[in-house]
């Protein structure tokens, strides 16, 4: 068995997605605490031949908040907007039609939380890019709270008597090989490699959200950048 933990993402980029097809079941970390400025309620979009930021609006968003318990901003009507934004910036693409649906169904879901808005968000890109791996909340299962940090993944690899857990490269600092190891279990980080497609006539724009690759990439093609990484 083997397992991933992240915290919710909106339309992350391609290695978010790849760390999902990599394991057996991914676990999302939704009962830490919110991230201000992270990647959890925004991404790039490519606007002009430059990465463009988008945010989704949220309600009194505090790092003293957990992830799931922070509501979207529902006077906002940011829907229309960034709806309109990809339109326009998108509209010319090659996938442009079936992924605006796919993207028009997930930013109209009616929601009150952006937990629930990115989980219905990879479940449904999931499901579009052909990848069947079964992802839960940590919220809904582990019980494990008074734990912190490495101790509550290695906690959390227990439960799910995992073998093997991979991470972001980002956490090479802090995580200890050998302690996982200790426990039987093998601790691999995921690499991306960039990997460049066609983006009209500009020059390339690697790691934006997965909203471009999946605009310029059928799905042959999208099934060749998941597999674009090394475990180190």
């Amino acid at each position: 068995m083997t397992i991933a933990i992240m915290q919710p993402y909106i339309f992350p980029y391609i290695g978010y997605f790849q760390l999902i097809n990599a394991v057996d079941k991914f676990i999302i970390y939704d009962d830490v605490n919110f991230i201000n400025k992270g990647w959890i309620n925004r991404n790039n979009l490519l606007v002009g031949g430059k990465a463009h930021l988008f945010t989704i609006p949220l309600k009194d968003a505090s790092q003293n908040k957990l992830i799931l318990e922070v509501e979207l901003a529902r006077h906002e009507q940011w829907q229309k907007k960034l709806l309109k934004t990809i339109q326009q910036s998108y509209q010319k693409a090659p996938c442009y039609q079936k992924v605006f649906e796919l993207i028009e169904e997930i930013v109209n879901l009616e929601v009150d939380s952006i937990n629930e808005l990115c989980i219905y968000a990879l479940q449904k890109t999931c499901a579009y890019m052909g990848i069947g791996t079964e992802i839960v909340p940590s919220s809904m299962i582990y019980n494990n709270k008074h734990l912190k940090g490495q101790d509550r993944i290695l906690d959390i690899c227990k439960q799910e008597q995992a073998n093997h857990y991979i991470n972001p490269i980002g956490g090479v600092e802090l995580y200890d090989k050998g302690k996982f190891e200790n426990e039987g279990i093998r601790l691999d980080f995921i690499k991306s490699i960039s990997s460049p497609y066609p983006q009209f006539k500009n020059a390339f724009v690697p790691w934006l959200s997965v909203i471009d690759i999946l605009m310029f990439n059928g799905l042959d093609d999208i099934r060749k950048h998941l597999e674009a990484y090394e475990l180190i």
